[in-house]
C-alpha cells in the first residue's frame, strides 16, 4: 500500500515535493515512478527510481525541473518539483513494482502493478 501526501496549489514558479509512504519491509525490492494526469488526458510517466540503487530515470518533459529521490529511514520517495508551470497541473500518483533483475527501467504505467491514492497539484499562472 502506497500512501502520497503533498499536494496543493502553488504559483508558476513555485516549487512543491510530494512524498510516497512505501512499505517498509519491501522498500529496496521496489522500483517507484511517478506519473499525472490532467482531465481529458492520458496518465503520463515522469519518472522512476530504482530503490535499492537510487537510480533514476525522467521522462523529458520534465527533466531538470523534477527530482526524484529516496529516504530509507523513513521508506519514502520524494518528488520534488520546480519551476512549476500551469501545464503541470493533475493529480500525480506513486506507483511501485518489484525490480527484476536486469530489466529496463520504465514508467509505462502497465508496469507498475501499486498505485497510491494520488494528490492535487494545482499550478495558478
Amino acid at each position: 500500500q502506497l500512501v502520497q501526501s503533498g499536494g496543493n496549489l502553488v504559483q508558476a514558479g513555485g516549487s512543491l515535493r510530494l512524498s510516497c509512504a512505501v512499505p517498509a519491509s519491501r522498500f529496496d525490492d521496489f522500483v517507484i515512478g511517478w506519473f499525472r494526469q490532467a482531465p481529458g488526458k492520458e496518465r503520463e510517466g515522469l519518472g522512476c527510481i530504482a530503490v535499492r540503487y537510487a537510480y533514476a530515470l525522467y521522462a523529458d518533459s520534465v527533466k531538470g525541473r523534477f527530482t526524484i529521490s529516496k529516504h530509507s529511514a523513513e521508506s519514502t520517495v520524494y518528488l520534488q518539483m520546480n519551476s512549476l508551470r500551469p501545464e503541470d497541473t493533475a493529480t500525480y500518483y506513486c506507483a511501485a513494482h518489484v525490480e527484476v533483475a536486469d530489466r529496463p527501467l520504465s514508467f509505462s504505467p502497465s508496469r507498475y502493478d501499486y498505485w497510491g491514492q494520488g494528490t492535487q497539484v494545482t499550478v495558478s499562472s
